[in-house]
């Protein structure tokens, strides 16, 4: 116990992207451009949706709540990183990280069940178009919304409590940028089992759960489209799922996939986690108001109204 007590760290250490660290200067500034554009689109597709009345209907209300939820994403991941670039700040205490953990993490399940919430959406539009309204009101969006945040708030709060007990001798070098659960616990040197089994639960009861519920509401939706007669009827209600699905393929591949490897830990090179885990966490909050503005008529000509008021406002003072 002495020993142990004599060799525990304080502090972890964040990574930058190993093998270019001379060149953290330079990677900040790709890196920053893509921090703003996602701060742009995701801030306005919800003032778009805030100001204009007529986009105060539940698949637009959910998509606002998916942009939320990708702003706090961005914000907390990229916060470490450009610590990272600019000033070579690699040291964060143990409550800093714990605290930067249960954002991302909170933040990735809120965002994981918002997609449901849109994928029931589209399930009530095509599959009982003339009730969707008296179905799905204003009432029931604010419910949904309370029950994501209230979720995922008691399933996260439990995995910082957990970690404060846990002692870190072997090494306190983390292999992200930014703290991750499971990324933390292979660090100690404690018995991490109580850890690794409620991290267990926690993505097979929120993430896997909700991906098994997406797909089985996809199910419904290509069963109801199938009854459609015309070919043409069909391209039509497919076509309003396309922006949806795209949030599904770029929100759940990576996270599936950097789950499992951390999980059954495959012998892989550390580079392979640190791109899955940036392709989930960073990409996915640059890529989502970008599909929903190029795929989404109503949202796009909002969007180009607002600018196009701006500049007619430039020209003529």
């Amino acid at each position: 116990m002495s020993l142990l007590n004599s060799s525990d760290f304080s502090t972890f250490l964040v990574t930058g992207i190993l093998g270019l660290e001379d060149m953290h200067m330079w990677l900040s500034i790709p890196f920053s451009a893509i921090f703003l554009v996602t701060l742009a689109g995701n801030i306005t597709i919800m003032l778009v949706i805030w100001t204009e009345r007529s986009l105060h209907v539940p698949m637009y209300l959910f998509l606002a709540m998916l942009a939320a939820s990708d702003l706090g994403l961005s914000i907390s991941t990229f916060s470490t990183m450009l610590r990272i670039f600019w000033l070579e700040a690699r040291e964060m205490s143990f409550p800093a990280c714990f605290t930067q953990m249960f954002f991302i993490h909170s933040f990735q399940q809120f965002e994981s069940a918002v997609i449901l919430a849109m994928a029931f959406d589209r399930y009530v539009a095509i599959s009982k178009p003339l009730h969707y309204a008296s179905i799905l009101t204003s009432g029931v969006i604010a419910k949904i919304g309370v029950a994501i945040l209230v979720r995922t708030m008691a399933v996260q709060v439990p995995a910082p409590i957990l970690l404060r007990r846990l002692h870190f001798c072997r090494s306190n070098v983390l292999s992200h940028s930014y703290c991750l659960h499971p990324d933390i616990i292979k660090l100690s040197c404690s018995n991490t089992r109580v850890n690794s089994v409620f991290g267990l639960f926690v993505v097979v009861s929120t993430l896997g759960l909700y991906f098994v519920l997406i797909l089985f509401s996809y199910v419904l939706i290509l069963k109801t489209v199938l009854k459609i007669a015309s070919f043409g009827g069909c391209l039509k209600a497919l076509n309003t799922c396309i922006s949806h699905l795209s949030a599904v393929i770029l929100f759940f591949t990576p996270m599936i996939c950097l789950s499992l490897l951390h999980r059954f830990g495959l012998k892989l090179p550390s580079h392979v986690y640190v791109l899955i885990a940036n392709m989930h966490f960073l990409i996915l909050p640059v890529m989502n108001p970008i599909v929903y503005v190029v795929k989404t008529k109503q949202i796009r000509d909002k969007v180009i109204r607002i600018f196009l008021k701006k500049r007619s406002g430039e020209t003529h003072p």
